[in-house]
């Protein structure tokens, strides 16, 4: 078995595909990450701050009805696997890309994914702030929006960049999974040749650049969060 997927024929094939489709597919697992990242942190933030700031003893405390819809809300779509998300919300991609194939259309089911996810991560963050700093901005007549904005959040961003970084992190293993709804990027490359074709020599180097670029985030993020960490 391993001399058939080292021979030289194979690892020939194997090195046309890496000049030719690998960096391309390298290239939109980038852009499907960053741009359903940067969208689920749009989303997921405020979300994570209201399920905070809303409850009966927090600074902006909401009806009782609407936090429970939110942590519902939360709670299904984390819930939903997400190969079966992908295909529950293929109306919702039609209705926003115009198709339900291709790169750019499986950054709507990675968002609504990974939204939840990172609501969750932003509220863990926030409960973690000093109460006594938040006692003290209200002592002081700050309003809730001031507290939330000048408080709350800059206290808690080394918690906030190292919870992204797994969401971004997760993010990147959930295009992988895309492929198979026929998502772009190097899950495309693993599951067309890997899956389909049965050259696992090509799936390897493409497990191999996935787990990479999970430890290059990973140390960016980190990093992060220790430059910014003023304790």
């Amino acid at each position: 078995m391993f001399a058939e997927i080292f021979s030289q024929e194979v690892i020939d094939e194997t090195l046309d595909i890496l000049i030719n489709e690998i960096p391309y597919a390298l290239w939109e697992t980038f852009y499907v990450t960053i741009l359903a990242t940067l969208f689920a942190v749009i989303i997921g933030l405020p979300l994570g701050v209201l399920i905070v700031v809303g409850e009966k003893d927090g600074v902006l405390p909401l009806p009782k009805p609407i936090m429970s819809f939110l942590n519902l809300l939360i709670n299904l779509l984390r819930s939903v696997p997400f190969l079966i998300l992908m295909i529950l919300v293929f109306p919702i991609t039609r209705f926003i890309i115009g198709t339900t194939v291709g790169t750019t259309a499986s950054i709507v089911p990675l968002v609504i994914a990974a939204f939840p996810f990172v609501a969750r991560l932003v509220e863990t963050s926030l409960r973690e702030v000093d109460p006594g700093i938040i006692e003290t901005a209200q002592s002081m007549g700050a309003s809730p929006l001031q507290i939330i904005v000048k408080v709350m959040i800059p206290e808690s961003v080394p918690s906030l960049i190292s919870g992204i970084t797994i969401a971004i992190t997760t993010i990147l293993g959930y295009t992988a999974m895309s492929g198979i709804i026929g998502g772009g990027g190097l899950g495309k490359i693993a599951i067309n040749y890997g899956y389909y074709r049965y050259k696992y020599l090509v799936m390897l180097i493409a497990v191999i650049i996935l787990i990479v670029l999970v430890q290059l985030f990973q140390t960016i993020g980190t990093r992060l969060a220790k430059a910014m960490d003023k304790r």
